[in-house]
């Protein structure tokens, strides 16, 4: 029999009002748990998720989803719904409630029908600084630490998209840094019984390429539509182990630990879309949540908290019941113990930026960057702070060298007159008791002397805000954004007739190899030489990408640097030449 203290309870939630904290109550912008037990919601259903989140037993919950309500929208909404905004108004009571009764919610943004539909916040917003907006409007409005980005069907292959989203990650991880806000973000992602396919794994790649960086991801271990034959259970754990190989490529810095607890796994229970072929029992549940915890997983979810009951025996996909004969909530039950055996006391751990992440330095010039640090887990730790990685020549100085995770620190890194041209690495490591964190820091050094016409590559990084000596076609000019570094790079406007083409002319050693370098950004960007060597690579993308060239001088040394695009194709930008 249920007392009279619970069944008061039981009334307030289902009004959708807040009960009094309890002394375990999790406060809003209180990270999550190190390892997470979070089924998904369905906001687009009538259920209260206070109520649902009581009477289940699951005290974090996925919400899902929040995208735009029509295709090239950049405002956000529950279920793309106009009259459900991101407002107090819009589930703000109910969340509260779940964060006073020591819980949380985790907003979802994305799922298959935006995905499909380009309602998706970044593949429908062209604007990375408003699809930042929308993930920073969550944060503020319900006090939340994390946010499930679920993304699948179309978004896997709308590149444009996908750097959009990475980008706006980015700038909301700079934010968060700078305002003391705590965010976290999961990639949801389907996958194979082996690990992401290679469209999910391009989705972190991007990731990696644009500095956002990636706390959760999530695997959908169902629905995988292969005809073999299934253990739900057995695979789901087989998906995670080739997750964290492939996480183990891309973040190489991390060790094992830290890898699993970027791993997250998401079930769906009973009869999933594909049909009887692919079941999960409660059994595979209480397997996968015992394996979970020994590996250290981050996250444990299902889709979703309304399936998680019997009612419809031998029904595959349903929103409301699994399909099975099982008992209400057998799913919950099973899997929650993972929050508190995984680790219900919240880890120590903090995230590492750089803005900016590289920059041009002539010989014998210097160069600064913020190096950020922020709360990502547990509490506030001392983060001593080193760099590594310079030529000889080239001294790098942080000051300070130690900071609370939250602060920041300044990278300068003076280069001598007599570096070499190139590109270098520099990695800034961040060492604390909970483990270390890296960013990686492109100083590219071009060479100081010389005049248009002769001598070294000069104005490589367009830093004077002229062109000169760099002679172009009509149309091109110096711009102030975007850059790749520094504060200037060169806009090349080809037209349905010309080429928007920028030239410099060198005059090198006799005989001679040189490397050319530059990064480029738009389509099909090219560069190269052309005079005493001949030689072009090109590339054709949304985001930044470095194009080498190798060549050998004749027999004067002269050559003709150039930069262009192609004929009607759209603008290219460009940054950061040096030739070495």
């Amino acid at each position: 029999m249920r007392s009279v203290r619970t069944l008061l309870t039981a009334a307030l939630l289902g009004a959708g009002l807040a009960v009094a904290a309890s002394p375990t109550a999790h406060a809003a912008n209180t990270p999550l748990p190190a390892h997470v037990f979070s089924p998904y919601f369905e906001a687009y259903s009538s259920d209260n998720p206070a109520t649902l989140s009581s009477s289940s037993g699951a005290k974090y919950l996925s919400m899902a989803f929040v995208q735009a309500a029509t295709k090239g929208s950049c405002t956000a909404y529950w279920n793309g719904s106009t009259s459900q905004p991101i407002s107090s108004s819009t589930f703000g009571s109910q969340i509260a409630t779940i964060q006073a009764n020591g819980g949380d919610v985790v907003p979802s943004f994305g799922g298959y029908t935006a995905d499909n539909t380009g309602t998706e916040i970044a593949d429908s917003c062209t604007n990375v600084s408003s699809i930042a907006a929308a993930y920073e409007s969550v944060v503020t409005t319900y006090g939340v630490t994390r946010i499930d980005l679920d993304t699948e069907d179309n978004s896997l292959t709308n590149s444009a998209g996908i750097d959009r989203r990475n980008k706006a990650i980015a700038q909301v991880e700079s934010w968060a840094a700078s305002t003391g806000h705590t965010v976290q973000f999961s990639y949801t992602l389907p996958t194979t019984t082996n690990g992401l396919a290679s469209s999910g794994l391009a989705v972190l790649q991007n990731a990696v390429q644009n500095n956002a960086r990636v706390d959760v991801v999530n695997i959908m271990t169902f629905d995988y539509y292969d005809g073999a034959t299934h253990h739900m259970g057995t695979d789901a754990e087989n998906a995670a182990t080739g997750l964290e190989g492939q996480l183990a490529s891309l973040y190489p810095a991390k060790s094992a630990a830290q890898l699993w607890n970027m791993v997250g796994i998401t079930m769906m229970p009973g009869i999933d879309d594909y049909g009887a072929a692919e079941t999960t029992t409660v059994a595979d549940a209480t397997q996968v949540e015992s394996w979970a915890t020994s590996k250290g997983l981050a996250e444990l979810s299902f889709w979703a908290l309304q399936r998680d009951n019997g009612g419809c025996p031998g029904t595959g996909g349903s929103d409301t019941c699994s399909g099975i004969s099982q008992g209400t909530w057998d799913f919950s039950h099973a899997m929650e113990p993972f929050t508190s055996g995984g680790g219900g006391t919240t880890q120590n751990d903090f995230s590492l930026s750089l803005s900016p992440a590289s920059a041009s330095v002539q010989q014998g010039g210097s160069a600064t960057a913020t190096v950020s640090t922020a709360v990502t887990s547990g509490s506030a730790q001392s983060v001593s702070l080193s760099a590594s990685g310079a030529p000889s020549g080239v001294s790098l100085a942080l000051s300070p060298t130690s900071v609370t995770a939250g602060g920041s620190s300044t990278l300068t890194a003076t280069v001598g007159a007599s570096v070499p041209a190139g590109s270098y690495p520099i990695k800034v490591t961040g060492s604390a008791a909970s483990g270390s964190h890296t960013a990686t820091y492109t100083l590219t050094v071009t060479t100081s002397g010389g005049g248009g016409g002769g001598g070294s590559l000069v104005n490589g990084g367009f830093e004077s805000g002229s062109l000169s000596p760099w002679t172009c076609q009509s149309g091109s000019a110096v711009v102030s954004s975007p850059v790749h570094s520094g504060s200037h790079a060169l806009l090349v406007v080809p037209s349905a007739s010309t080429t928007g083409e920028c030239d410099q002319t060198l005059t090198l050693s006799p005989n001679h190899a040189y490397t050319l370098t530059g990064w480029v950004q738009g389509p099909y960007a090219y560069i190269g030489v052309t005079g005493g060597a001949s030689a072009s690579t090109w590339s054709s993308g949304s985001s930044w990408n470095q194009l080498t060239v190798h060549f050998t001088t004749g027999s004067n040394g002269t050559v003709t640097v150039f930069v262009h695009g192609w004929y009607g194709q759209g603008d290219v930008n460009a940054d950061d030449f040096s030739v070495a």
